[in-house]
């Protein structure tokens, strides 16, 4: 079973999720989580917990924040993840945003001082097992410099696209390794 975990202020109804749903058709799980963190994690925790009662394989898919969470996870239960353009610093990211939008149903919320401390509590300082993962980066990343990526994972199975954008242009192209990836 794939997870696959979206950024901030997405939904699991939109955009990459869509695209993954309609590739992995029901092997993909895409929940719409919590702008939240620790309501988010909470959620992916009993997700995975789930299907490790029913000893399911898992593997995590995460894009930009939702990577982050990839990383936590991965790191804590053992799991190979995908990281699409991810955050790795998100704590500075979005310190200083105060309101957000959410590009699904276009409502507000705001990133509190709370949330931020709740991202710093969930980093991994030092990466383990670094083959578990595999990092897709597009170098024209309007959001997050994909640098920090490669510097916090470059012993990750590392994939550098000149150009592209932070939804990571043609992530569709990158299906079939991603399969083979987490199989």
């Amino acid at each position: 079973m794939i997870i696959y975990i979206h950024g901030f202020g997405s939904s699991g109804h939109r955009g990459k999720a869509s695209l993954f749903r309609e590739y992995f058709e029901e092997e993909v799980i895409a929940p719409s989580l919590s702008y939240v963190p620790n309501l988010a994690i909470d959620t992916l925790e009993q997700l995975i917990e789930i299907l490790l009662e029913k000893d399911e394989t898992i593997g995590l898919v995460g894009s930009s924040l939702g990577g982050y969470y990839a990383i936590h996870l991965a790191t804590k239960y053992n799991l190979k993840a995908v990281l699409i353009n991810p955050a790795i610093y998100p704590y500075k990211t979005l310190d200083k945003i105060g309101m957000a939008m959410n590009y699904y149903d276009g409502t507000s919320f705001e990133v509190t001082a709370e949330h931020i401390q709740t991202l710093k509590f969930l980093e991994v300082q030092e990466v383990q097992n670094q083959e578990s993962f595999l990092t897709l980066l597009q170098t024209e990343d309007e959001v997050l410099d994909y640098n920090e990526a490669v510097e916090k994972l470059p012993d990750s199975e590392l994939i550098i696209e000149e150009g592209g954008n932070h939804s990571f242009e043609n992530i569709e192209s990158y299906f079939r390794k991603i399969y083979n990836f987490l199989h």
